[in-house]
């Protein structure tokens, strides 16, 4: 634990953080499938470019008893579509971090796949810029090492037939009978554009090693990332590091979560024993 603290002690004692009085809800930023529940840490679940907070939900029932799913939820998707998306990576870490502050109360940890694996490592490390609680543990899914420079051109102003074909070819893509639906595309592929234009503003900065340990989960068949690039996340930490290989390609747990719950599980059993 990075701040030395036991998680028992660091949430009042009781070991139960539903005693820590605290903002109730969380909208619009977080969907709290298990609300209310006695926890004695929380796993924010980061979504993936495109994503929401919808796609972690079920993730509740394969957990740990003691653990309670907060789901983060960009602007301009689900239920905060009326909402701009947003364009710029670091204004919206910046937002997370003020948004999120109430519940970030340890012990606590980050997990995000693709984009997610950013905004959660970027969030972190904006936490111990303020001097806040930092995570137990960071878990990062499908995505290569920050220093690692994406060469790929920008995909945020193809047009939409292209676009589409891209995302398919990357990403493991769009399924065919989401491809063919107009009026889905439609309500998809603006969120879709905003997000992509997101990460070209992201600027890896220098900094010190994190001092919480590093999961990192990758589909053994993910087109889009290399071992190398996934070996270059050890400089990030001061902690403990391990690489765990699923079977898949970028969206690995897609077809069956099980496996990645049951790492996530062991991976973070001492935050709730």
């Amino acid at each position: 634990m990075s701040t030395g603290a036991s998680p028992r002690a660091m949430s009042g004692g009781s070991g139960v953080l539903a005693s820590v009085p605290i903002p109730a809800g969380g909208a619009p930023w977080l969907l709290r499938p298990q609300a209310g529940s006695p926890s004695v840490a929380r796993l924010f679940c980061f979504p993936f470019a495109g994503g929401g907070a919808a796609s972690y939900v079920q993730w509740a029932r394969g957990l740990p008893a003691g653990l309670e799913l907060c789901a983060v939820q960009l602007p301009g998707r689900e239920s905060r579509l009326g909402e701009p998306a947003r364009v710029q990576f670091f204004p919206l870490i910046n937002e997370l971090a003020d948004a999120l502050a109430p519940w970030l109360i340890p012990p606590f940890a980050f997990f995000g796949h693709s984009m997610g694996a950013l905004l959660a490592f970027e969030l972190a490390r904006e936490l111990r810029r303020r001097e806040r609680p930092l995570p137990e543990r960071l878990l990062l899914s499908g995505r290569q090492a920050p220093t690692q420079v994406d060469d790929a051109e920008p995909m945020h102003q193809l047009d939409d037939p292209e676009f589409v074909a891209r995302l398919s070819e990357r990403y493991d893509g769009i399924p065919d009978a989401v491809r063919n639906d107009a009026d889905f595309l439609r309500l998809f592929l603006p969120t879709m554009r905003a997000d992509f234009e997101l990460l070209t503003t992201y600027v890896y900065r220098p900094e010190l090693p994190l001092p919480c340990p590093f999961s990192i989960y990758c589909g053994r068949h993910d087109p889009q990332v290399r071992g190398e690039a996934l070996q270059d996340w050890r400089w990030q930490t001061t902690g403990g590091f391990e690489i765990r290989w699923l079977e898949g390609g970028h969206f690995y747990y897609q077809p069956d979560r099980k496996p990645l719950l049951g790492a996530l599980a062991e991976d973070l059993r001492p935050l709730i024993t």
